[in-house]
């Protein structure tokens, strides 16, 4: 079992800059690949960004390439979600989720399906004000 609690999330204007942080109560953190999708009022959850579980690869929506960026520490059992050039339209419940893929091809073709993770955070609101 793994939990995930996100942090991080706040108010702020467009073009600004915010960090979210999932932290996970396993000490086998390090053997899932991590992901944050969003969801937005009316809108189904999709995918935002992910990270394989050593760090090395990573896959982005096209609409946040360039804009965000995800990392992790698996010392602190941490990811992390680094977002700049905020725009209104990011204003969404934003959810870290764990899941394991046994390949890094099963990762790539993978792991923008949230249907492939099987912990989910409890979501953190991020609004982002024109």
């Amino acid at each position: 079992q793994v939990q995930l609690v996100e942090s991080g999330a706040e108010l702020v204007q467009a073009g600004g800059s915010l960090r979210l942080s999932c932290a996970a109560s396993s000490g086998t953190f390090s053997a899932y690949a991590m992901g944050w999708f969003r969801q937005a009022p009316g809108k189904e959850r999709e995918f935002v960004a992910a990270i394989s579980r050593r760090g090395d690869s990573t896959n982005y929506a096209d609409f946040v390439k360039g804009r965000f960026t995800i990392s992790r520490d698996n010392a602190k059992n941490t990811v992390y979600l680094q977002m700049n050039s905020l725009k209104p339209e990011d204003t969404a419940v934003y959810y870290c989720a764990a899941g394991r893929f046994f390949s890094e091809l099963a990762f790539g073709s993978g792991s923008q399906n949230p249907d492939n993770y099987h912990y989910w955070g409890q979501g953190t609101q991020v609004t982002v004000s024109s």
